[in-house]
């Protein structure tokens, strides 16, 4: 991409530098916790989805039927969520030399995908059952739905406060809730039912299923792209950036400002800084304060050509 190389193409006098934020142990440490939710997250979503498949099928629950597949469509996307972190964690090779840090934002898209076939699905599947109402032994299947919504809650919680700044593990807890809710609405129409005897609502409600099911999966495809197409990762605002940069010292434009995802977590930057002529500032004092404001900014990659006015 022109981003990643269009700072050769300028004066030798003043190499770009690279500058790179060490990795830190708690960052060890906060994958290793995230493994650990993936993990068990995926185990307790298989077994839900077992046993919600077996008591919708067994007692006729079109809406918990749903609420199965939409688990089984996250257990997938937590495998393809862990499976990238896991990727992504593992050194630079001399073909892939920004390494495998793009493998988390390719588990997002999938995930995406898979998300609105399992909506299309069920909306379809609620539509034909309309037609044709089954009848429903509600007490087993709000159990099912009961148990979805703890299961759901705590495989959530297992990924803690961080999952916010990384978009990979963030898709999986915007999943997990999703089904939670979708559970508490199951659990809402099967007491309905044995309230009204009104066998259609577990149709109904798993139309609303999977129209909730659908919008989520929409936004997290429109971000997913967004990723992929290099686009400035959310939270970063590019003037912000550029007026950090102009506010270093002796640095009078700045041009060829590009921001984009390394991986879901991971920002890099490519940038050329124009100095006066006049400026007594050291190179390597200008870069290492360039570097703080960047990394304030959540820019932890950052290649900065360094150039004079008459450039």
């Amino acid at each position: 991409m022109d981003n990643h190389h269009d700072h050769h193409q300028h004066s030798q006098a003043h190499p770009a530098v690279e500058i790179q934020r060490q990795p830190h142990r708690h960052q060890h440490q906060h994958r290793l916790a995230s493994a650990a939710a993936f993990r068990w997250s995926i185990v307790l979503n298989t077994g839900l989805s077992g046993l919600q498949l077996a008591i919708g099928f067994g007692f006729g629950s079109l809406a918990l039927i749903g609420d199965a597949v939409h688990n089984l469509g996250d257990v997938a996307g937590l495998l393809l969520g862990w499976g990238a972190e896991r990727l992504s964690g593992r050194p630079t090779t001399e073909r892939f030399t920004y390494g495998f840090g793009r493998s988390t934002q390719l588990a997002s898209l999938v995930n995406a995908v898979l998300i609105l076939m399992a909506s299309a699905v069920v909306v379809v599947e609620a539509i034909q059952r309309l037609a044709e109402p089954v009848a429903l032994v509600s007490l087993p299947v709000a159990a099912a739905a009961a148990v979805g919504i703890a299961v759901n809650l705590l495989s959530a919680r297992l990924f803690g406060s961080g999952h916010q700044h990384d978009l990979n593990r963030r898709a999986a807890v915007v999943h997990l809730l999703t089904d939670a809710a979708v559970s508490a609405a199951v659990l809402v129409s099967a007491v309905l039912v044995a309230i009204t005897h009104w066998v259609w609502l577990d149709a109904i409600t798993a139309i609303g299923v999977g129209l909730a099911v659908a919008w989520s999966g929409w936004t997290l495809l429109r971000e997913s792209l967004a990723v992929a197409l290099d686009a400035v990762p959310p939270g970063i605002q590019l003037s912000a950036v550029d007026q950090a940069l102009r506010g270093l010292p002796g640095v009078v434009d700045v041009h060829h400002l590009h921001v984009w995802g390394m991986s879901t977590s991971q920002n890099a930057l490519t940038a050329h800084l124009k100095r006066r002529l006049d400026s007594d500032v050291d190179d390597m004092e200008l870069l290492h304060e360039a570097k703080g404001r960047l990394a304030k900014l959540g820019i932890a990659h950052s290649t900065i050509q360094l150039e004079p006015p008459q450039d």
